[in-house]
C-alpha cells in the first residue's frame, strides 16, 4: 500500500524522526510512504504530489492544519481522489477536543477556536485517532503513532561522560515542568556536575515567539539558567538528537502540561530509551508503567526527586539495567513494524 502523510514537517523539531522510521521500515514490509509536497531536493524525506485512488491519506496535525509549501487547492485535491474510507487523522497535539487550559497550556485559544478544528477534522475522516491510550472524545480511538526501533540504541556506558543531566528538546510551553526539575537540581547541583540544554527558546525567545502566541508558550528565565550555569546549545537535525542525549548520566523526560493532562506520547518517548543515557520520569507512574513497563517506575521522579538524582549517579550501572528492560518491552511492544502493521489495519476498518 502506498501511505501519503500530509504533515509539515520541520527536521530539527517534531516528528521528523518518526516520518523517517515509517519510510524506511514501510519499504521492508513491501509498502511506501510519500510526504504530501513538491520534491525537496536537500530534504531527507520523500516528498510527492502524486495521488492514485488506491493510495491512503494520513492527515498527522502536529502544531497546524496548514499544508506545507503547498496551496489553497491541495485539500480539494486529496478529499477528491481518495476515498473517504481511505483517510485518517491523527491528532497529535490533542487539539480534537474541547478548548482546555492546564496551568496557562492549551489546546485552543477559545471554544470557537476548538469548534472550527473539530469540524476540519470530522470534514476530512471518520477515523480521528490520538496518541494517547485514554482519548476523551467517545468518537476518538487510540493509536499512538510514535515508535521505538532498536537499531537506535547506544551501549549504555556512564565512565567518561561530559554532563551529569543534558536535555535535548525545544522549549515550547515546556519551562514548567523544566523549572520543577531545576529546583530538585538545586539541592544536589555541585555532584550533578556540568548542565546542558539543546534547542530554540531556553536562554532567549525563540524564533517563532511573537505577540499573537500567548507568552507561556516560550517563557523562559535566563537569569535562572545563568544563575544554576546551565549551558544552553543551538538545535540539532533529529539525526543527532539520541547521540546527543547520551552526553549525559541522566536525561529528564518533561511533557508540556497539556499532553501530560491528555497522556499523550511523542517521538521523544521512545527516543530517550535508545540513549546511552539513564532517563527520569517527571510523568505519573501509572503512565510510565503502562508505556515502559513495571521496570521504568524505579526511574519517576516523584516526591524524593534529589535523592532519586544522587542514586543514579552512584548506581548508573544498575539503572542502566532497568533501561535494558524498558528497551526489550517498547521493542517488543512499540515498533515502527507493529504500528504500520496497526495503520494498515485502521485503513482497512
Amino acid at each position: 500500500m502506498r501511505l501519503i502523510f500530509v504533515h509539515w514537517v520541520y527536521e530539527d523539531r517534531g516528528s521528523a524522526q518518526d516520518m523517517h522510521n515509517y519510510a524506511e521500515i514501510a519499504k521492508t514490509l513491501g509498502h511506501e510512504v510519500v510526504i504530501y509536497g513538491p520534491r525537496q531536493v536537500k530534504s531527507a524525506f520523500n516528498y510527492s504530489l502524486e495521488i492514485n485512488p488506491a493510495d491512503a491519506v494520513i492527515f498527522i496535525f502536529e502544531w497546524t492544519t496548514n499544508l506545507q509549501r503547498g496551496d489553497q487547492l491541495d485539500l480539494v485535491r486529496l478529499v477528491g481522489h481518495i476515498p473517504r474510507r481511505r483517510r485518517v487523522v491523527i491528532d497529535c497535539d490533542g487539539k480534537y477536543n474541547d478548548a482546555i487550559d492546564v496551568t496557562g497550556d492549551y489546546n485552543h485559544p477559545d471554544t470557537s477556536v476548538s469548534q472550527r478544528w473539530v469540524e476540519i477534522c470530522d470534514s476530512l475522516a471518520d477515523k480521528i485517532y490520538q496518541p494517547t491510550c485514554h482519548p476523551l472524545r467517545p468518537n476518538v480511538r487510540s493509536f499512538l503513532f510514535h515508535a521505538y526501533n532498536p537499531i537506535w540504541e547506544m551501549p549504555l556506558d556512564f565512565k567518561a561522560k561530559h554532563y551529569g543531566m543534558y536535555y535535548v528538546g525545544n522549549n515550547w510551553f515546556r519551562w514548567q515542568p523544566m523549572r520543577r526539575v531545576l529546583a530538585v537540581l538545586e539541592g544536589v547541583r555541585a555532584e550533578v556536575g556540568r548542565v546542558g540544554f539543546v534547542g530554540y527558546g531556553w536562554d532567549a525567545p525563540a524564533p517563532w515567539a511573537n505577540s499573537t502566541i500567548m507568552e507561556a508558550a516560550y517563557y523562559t528565565d535566563p537569569d535562572y539558567l545563568r544563575q544554576l550555569e546551565i549551558e544552553v546549545q543551538p538545535p540539532i537535525h533529529f539525526h543527532e538528537v539520541i547521540a546527543a542525549m547520551g552526553k549525559g548520566v541522566f536525561t529528564p523526560v518533561i511533557y508540556r502540561p497539556l499532553f501530560d493532562r491528555f497522556q499523550l506520547v511523542t517521538c521523544r518517548t521512545f527516543e530517550t530509551i535508545a540513549a546511552n543515557t539513564i532517563p527520569l520520569f517527571t510523568q505519573d507512574a501509572a503512565f510510565v508503567r503502562e508505556v515502559y513497563g513495571a521496570h521504568a517506575e524505579e526511574l519517576v521522579l516523584g516526591p524524593h526527586g534529589t535523592e532519586k538524582i544522587l542514586d543514579v549517579l552512584q548506581r548508573s550501572d544498575y539503572y542502566a539495567d532497568l533501561v535494558r528492560e524498558m528497551r526489550r518491552h517498547l521493542a517488543a511492544q512499540h515498533s515502527y513494524a507493529a504500528r504500520i502493521k496497526e495503520l494498515m489495519e485502521i485503513v482497512a476498518s
